[in-house]
């Protein structure tokens, strides 16, 4: 396999491997509180978009498919 597909294969790892972790984390907190229409926290409200894993991953795809695009679309020039 290229070297290319390595790199985007132990990336993608661990993304996963610490998305996972974030949110059964996340779970965890939410199940020891046993409140779940509490009110949301500070850091939460500021930043919706950072404190959600889906967001962030579509964030990191986008931008590594963005990088390889780039990349191909500029190494023959």
């Amino acid at each position: 396999m290229s070297t290319y597909i390595w790199i985007l294969l132990i990336v993608v790892t661990v993304m996963a491997l610490y998305l996972l972790f974030y949110t059964y984390s996340v779970a965890r907190a939410q199940k020891v509180k046993a409140r779940y229409d509490s009110t949301i926290d500070d850091s939460v409200k500021e930043h919706p978009y950072l404190k959600n894993p889906i967001f962030v991953s579509l964030i990191v795809g986008t931008l590594l498919v963005a990088g390889f695009i780039f990349y191909y679309a500029f190494q023959w020039l």
